[in-house]
């Protein structure tokens, strides 16, 4: 795993976004991804979204927010710790 993985996102208004893939997680059954903006130029860190991977009616990957505030919460830790894994071992 050399470089990032770039994935094109369409919202329901047909919005291209370009997002960059920081870390995949499985929890509980379902796959979560933590994303940038791609190409974001700007001063300081970009925020860090989470998205979960649901399938939609047809089979298809559809990306979703995180509601559940405990969810978020245990994919948040899994993602952080896969992000830093040497602070881990200290």
């Amino acid at each position: 795993m050399f470089g990032s993985d770039f994935m094109t996102i369409v919202d329901e208004d047909g919005t291209e976004y370009e997002l960059e893939v920081l870390a995949s997680v499985e929890y509980a059954g379902a796959t979560y991804l933590a994303v940038i903006p791609a190409g974001n130029e700007e001063e300081g860190l970009p925020e860090i979204s989470i998205l979960k991977s649901e399938d939609d009616e047809d089979g298809e990957p559809l990306l979703c927010a995180i509601e559940d505030e405990d969810e978020l919460n245990a994919v948040n830790d899994l993602i952080m710790a896969e992000l830093y894994p040497e602070e881990e071992e200290e």
